[in-house]
């Protein structure tokens, strides 16, 4: 009775590979060596880079920088590792995952791996899903990019300025979201993860689509008000991060003007000890 749902995935595994020798993978990984070592995916869209995405890379290094292990180190055999992003649909057979997150619009045909190591995930949404698949996830939750504050000491530090900035999800736009008509500052989330970081730094209330607005916000202990300026973004991962960080439902508005009014959601509860602790240095030897 299983064959044909077996005849299906395997000829959907094949296409993918297909597709991955012809046009590249839809992702390179990083670093690319000719020597094995643990290539990180994490998502970067075409034509310009997108501030947390770009956090998986900057995250991961931080932690190996702890230990005194590099992204270049060689190991016994090539691993993938999926970290910050809605990205699970990118992991194969025996990816190494780090708090990696579903991504809502992606259907569950298009996840092509029966087996994976994983060690946190974003939230309990991420978690059910690779239940479903009987695959057993530790009910370790939250986004890596909360640990931002442990792993750049004090380089961020600053006075804020007074009043609320706005950081808008590519998806926004996208949507065709006319920028001119907000009428608070907005943060470009196209622009280098350190700038942008910097910049959410300095207010000291976020209005945010973003996704890594919001948690960048949070981990440093700024109030922080989702806001659904359109429809194009899934709610899975916010659901998902609010829930694994111990909120049990999002409260978004859809203005920001009442965002200003709703103020900040309450902070998140996550045991960041925990998160740091999954970190998956043994891939590394250590």
């Amino acid at each position: 009775m299983t064959f044909l749902p077996d005849l299906k995935k395997r000829l959907r595994h094949l296409k993918r590979g297909v597709t991955e020798r012809v046009r590249g993978p839809e992702n390179p990984v990083w670093p690319q060596a000719s020597y094995p070592t643990v290539e990180l995916v994490y998502w970067r869209p075409k034509g310009h880079g997108n501030f947390g995405d770009e956090l998986s890379r900057v995250v991961v290094e931080l932690m190996l920088a702890r230990r005194g292990i590099t992204a270049l180190d060689e190991i016994p055999a090539r691993r993938r590792m999926l970290a910050i992003g809605s990205i699970l649909h990118l992991a194969a057979d025996d990816t190494v995952v780090w708090g990696t997150g579903r991504n809502g619009v992606i259907p569950d045909r298009a996840h092509f791996f029966d087996r994976l190591d994983v060690r946190s995930v974003r939230g309990p949404k991420t978690a059910a899903f690779l239940e479903s698949m009987g695959i057993a996830a530790p009910k370790v939750y939250g986004d890596p990019a909360l640990l931002l504050p442990r792993l750049v000491g004090d380089r961020f530090a600053g006075v804020r300025r007074v009043g609320p900035v706005f950081v808008p999800n590519l998806n926004d736009f996208r949507a065709g979201l006319d920028l001119s008509r907000i009428k608070i500052p907005t943060i470009d989330p196209r622009r280098s993860w350190n700038l942008v970081v910097a910049e959410i730094l300095s207010y000291d209330f976020v209005i945010a689509s973003s996704l890594h607005g919001l948690i960048v916000a949070e981990a440093f202990g700024i109030p922080a008000r989702y806001v659904r300026m359109t429809e194009e973004e899934s709610l899975f991962k916010y659901e998902d991060y609010y829930l694994g960080t111990g909120r049990s439902e999002i409260k978004a508005a859809r203005s920001i003007e009442e965002a200003q009014s709703m103020g900040g959601e309450r902070p998140p509860e996550v045991d960041l000890d925990l998160l740091a602790n999954t970190f998956p240095y043994d891939v590394w030897g250590r």
